[in-house]
């Protein structure tokens, strides 16, 4: 049985893990250890994840697979991007799956969830950033109509950034 719900404080511990091992998968071989350390601990802290549950602007939506929590999303409502003229805009600046669960077309569902939830809130399209070597990535987001529009320089630490398209979908 596969359901979606929305985080609370109390998932934070079983967040910060996924969040941890969904991000790692794609990344592993190219982000040297120490950096990619840092990113996970600074990103995936669970300090981090209470602050973000817990204001209004996000929205953290988890999927599970039975009682396992497969992957998770996060939304920004109304946030703008430069190469888009639109406002009312959704960021998606997460939809993560653990790679266990690859294959069994969750990240499809969840993503039709986000996409549910940003047009009740009258949201014009959704934006986000995919690196440009996450091929599996590239090929989801393509599939469900977003086009390219810009390329970003994503920031992994002080020292280190990874060209990311930034990619659209407009309602």
């Amino acid at each position: 049985m596969i359901q979606i719900k929305k985080a609370k404080i109390k998932d934070v511990k079983a967040l910060s893990i996924v969040g941890k091992k969904a991000f790692f998968t794609p990344h592993k071989e190219v982000i040297p250890k120490e950096i990619m350390k840092t990113y996970l601990e600074n990103s995936f802290s669970e300090e981090n994840l209470v602050k973000e549950i817990t204001n209004p602007d996000y929205q953290y939506n988890l999927i599970y697979v039975k009682d396992d929590l497969a992957g998770f999303s996060k939304i920004i409502i109304n946030q703008e991007n430069e190469n888009i003229h639109n406002t009312n805009i959704t960021k998606m600046e997460r939809l993560y799956l653990v790679e266990d669960f690859y294959g069994l077309g969750l990240g499809k569902k969840l993503f039709q969830h986000n996409l549910k939830l940003v047009k009740q809130q009258n949201q014009k399209g959704i934006w986000l950033y995919v690196w440009i070597k996450n091929d599996r990535a590239l090929a989801f987001y393509k599939k469900a109509g977003f086009k390219k529009i810009a390329s970003y320089d994503f920031p992994i630490s002080d020292t280190e950034t990874r060209i990311n398209d930034v990619l659209y979908l407009e309602f």
